[in-house]
């Protein structure tokens, strides 16, 4: 009897220093879990990269103006240089290279096609920085993934009309949008009409925190502005503004180029706070009005139920050209995913005295009973969670009847201020760790069947945070600031090695990451 009891204990200790191992050995991913044709990249966007930002008869987008405004960004900066990809293109697709992915996701600076929209002529010179960088990277093998609106707009539209609050962009954007799968669609396969439009409504019209700052009390402190009903009114336009673009892209030019075409939403996944009916709902509603807002209209015609039930009247509606030009839906959803956050109800159940809920009724937090969600990040309110990845995953494909994904962002935040030395900056760990951890969950979610086709790092280099500045960075490559010069960090050797097919070992003494073959 002893001796089966002790083989017993045997066996389970055993299981017990498998699982222990098992995130560090057997379920480390490895390149081969996926398919062939799997796009594997790095992501950046125009603004935060490109500089040049008067060059080549390049106009003031509205980031430019907003970036010049005393007090907006956190250390005071802008992106006029930013990393001088303008100028360096070239050096950074050898990076890319060296990488070994086979895409790369950019956005095109619309300030640069058409400095005054359609009022005014194309920019040759814009459509040439393009096809150089197109070209360069169709000879390395790079498959261009290309967004045609990241956040930046000619400023001019913003003064002429508003904008977004005006129906006005759609014609706009449409017009944009031909001229780019006009002067490179023989070679783009993969086209996305927004980035984070859900991030750019919000932080535009909701909070006011990004130009053009428009927003009321509770919600904001703005000098302009209706926070109760003006997001609403320019989401309406930036879902009208992608479904005229992918009725012009499906009817004029798909057939014949062969590409594809979606949008890019921002996909932080909430978790009820209690395990309570409410919280559950709560958590829903959070959804509902992050990610459903954008992607139930372009997908089904209309706004999520849980938006009807709240908003009531405050919605637009959608005219019957309006729900001609929907029906065009969409060829893949990208999802921009970092980080879980708790939702608590506040329509059946008092939150906090202060507390900023909007139309969702939840409180969203990062920490329930004081403790965090996951282990913070230098970006606040990003945590790493590696689960939320599939269960953000899961919830696409359970939404949107699997309708094809690709993980457009996904990436780490490092302090770049604060006395933290290049050295550290470098030797980043944690940010090892998080891609090991969340590419993890997303094979768990392609092995429940979700049908994912990409994956992209954010970001290829360290770059212009937004309201952050420089004072994030969420590169594989140290971009320092005064000699704009390149260095790979351990997370871009860990990236070439896994996408060499290698696994790295975390060594259990000293928690470094090892490969006999890793060096650039």
């Amino acid at each position: 009897m002893e001796i089966k009891v002790l083989k017993l204990r045997m066996a389970f200790a055993f299981v017990a220093v498998f699982l222990h191992l098992c995130p560090l050995i057997s379920c480390l991913p490895d390149r081969s879990q996926f398919p062939q044709d799997f796009l594997f990249g790095t992501s950046t966007s125009s603004y935060q990269i490109e500089g040049a930002y008067l060059e080549d008869n390049k106009s003031l987008s509205n980031w430019d103006v907003f970036t010049h405004t005393p007090g907006k960004i956190k250390d005071g900066s802008n992106a006029d240089v930013a990393d001088d990809h303008y100028h360096r293109y070239m050096e950074d697709i050898e990076l890319m290279h060296s990488l070994g992915v086979n895409s790369y996701r950019f956005s095109i600076s619309w300030s640069r096609i058409l400095p005054r929209g359609r009022f005014g002529e194309i920019n040759k010179a814009g459509i040439e920085f393009y096809n150089k960088l197109i070209d360069a990277l169709i000879l390395k093998g790079i498959q261009p993934f290309v967004t045609l609106n990241h956040y930046d707009i000619p400023q001019q539209l913003e003064d002429r009309y508003g904008a977004w609050l005006s129906s006005q962009i759609q014609e706009d954007f449409g017009y944009f949008a031909e001229v780019c799968f006009k002067s490179f669609g023989d070679r783009v396969k993969y086209w996305t009409t927004f980035n984070e439009p859900n991030v750019l409504v919000k932080s535009g019209y909701l909070t006011g925190k990004y130009p053009p700052s428009r927003c009321s009390k509770p919600q904001g402190n703005c000098t302009a502005g209706e926070s109760a009903i003006e997001p609403y009114i320019a989401a309406h336009n930036v879902i009208l503004s992608h479904a005229t673009a992918t009725d012009i892209y499906k009817r004029k030019y798909q057939a014949k180029q062969g590409g594809s075409i979606g949008i890019v939403m921002s996909a932080c996944w909430y978790e009820p706070l209690r395990d309570i009916p409410a919280d559950r709902s709560a958590a829903q509603r959070a959804l509902a009005f992050d990610i459903a807002w954008f992607l139930d209209p372009i997908i089904y015609g209309d706004y999520p139920p849980e938006m009807h039930q709240i908003l009531g009247l405050r919605l637009p509606t959608f005219s019957s050209t309006d729900r001609r030009k929907l029906q065009n839906k969409l060829d893949f959803i990208g999802i921009n995913h970092y980080s879980t956050l708790y939702a608590q109800d506040c329509m059946f159940f008092p939150c906090n005295s202060g507390a900023t809920t909007g139309d969702t009724y939840a409180l969203i937090t990062g920490e329930k009973d004081g403790r965090p969600i996951g282990t913070p990040t230098a970006m606040p309110t990003f945590y790493v969670v590696p689960w939320g990845m599939e269960k953000t995953v899961m919830y696409f494909k359970e939404r949107y009847n699997n309708t094809p994904m690709y993980i457009t962002e996904n990436g780490y935040a490092q302090d770049g201020e604060n006395g933290v030395s290049k050295k550290e900056l470098l030797n980043d760990m944690e940010r090892v760790e998080y891609l090991r951890s969340y590419v993890t969950s997303l094979t768990a979610s392609m092995r429940k069947g979700a049908d994912v086709r990409g994956y992209f790092v954010w970001s290829l280099i360290d770059n212009f945070e937004w309201l952050y500045g420089y004072t994030l960075r969420f590169g594989l490559y140290h971009v320092d600031y005064d000699t704009l010069e390149r260095t790979p960090k351990l997370s871009a050797r860990w990236f070439k090695q896994f996408l060499n097919g290698q696994k790295m070992l975390k060594h259990m003494g000293g928690g470094d990451w090892r490969s006999k073959h890793m060096s650039f």
